[in-house]
């Protein structure tokens, strides 16, 4: 019984409840930004690795593309980056680039 006369004693409960719903609001979109900020900077170094021939990063590179992940869906960006892995040794970027070959477009 103590805690329905304590919550029939506080006043104003709805201000409370939207209160703790717009600061988890504010909390939510400011911590989306900060990881899609992260991504794109992750993206951005994974360019500047794969243009100086570091296999992993163009075969990570090639995998973004291919499934659009943080970065806009691109076969041919995809197939790209693929290439330059295989050319660097990567065994697994040349059956990729063979699946993607094979069927025309990106899974």
């Amino acid at each position: 019984m103590l805690g329905i006369e304590y919550l029939n004693n506080l006043e104003n409960i709805e201000l409370y409840m939207i209160l703790v719903l717009c600061i988890f609001t504010i909390w939510f979109i400011l911590n989306t930004v900060k990881y899609y900020r992260g991504e794109k900077r992750k993206v951005k170094n994974l360019h500047r690795f794969a243009k100086a021939g570091e296999m992993d990063a163009q075969h990570s590179l090639a995998h973004r593309y291919r499934k659009g992940y943080a970065v806009k869906k691109s076969c041919q960006k995809a197939a790209f980056w693929y290439q330059k892995a295989a050319f660097s040794g990567d065994n697994d970027a040349k059956n990729l680039l063979e699946k993607i070959r094979e069927k025309k477009h990106c899974s």
